[in-house]
């Protein structure tokens, strides 16, 4: 069964970018996430994410992937970030 998103890729790199977001966020990485409005999030990656295929809206089929992190402003909070928002991950743990 597949999933609807608000936005999914299609492009050649849209996709290869959400592949390599899925490299830097390994599981337990402690990181900093610039999204694509400028705001940014820490927190550290509870799961590696998936790219995986969705349906936008509009009926499309493409791929896109929801990253889970905890919150590092408010450790009770869990949060959802879909792929394509993510601009830029900074480590801040070292690379293993």
């Amino acid at each position: 069964m597949t999933q609807t998103a608000e936005r999914v890729c299609i492009s050649d790199a849209e996709i290869a970018h959400l592949e390599m977001l899925v490299t830097q966020l390994p599981d337990q990485a402690r990181v900093e996430l610039v999204l694509d409005d400028d705001s940014t999030m820490v927190g550290t990656v509870a799961v590696r994410p998936t790219v995986q295929t969705f349906i936008d809206p509009a009926g499309q089929e493409g791929v896109n992937g929801l990253l889970r992190i905890d919150d590092a402003a408010d450790p009770s909070q869990l949060r959802w970030i879909w792929l394509d928002r993510i601009r830029e991950v900074r480590r801040l743990d070292p690379v293993r």
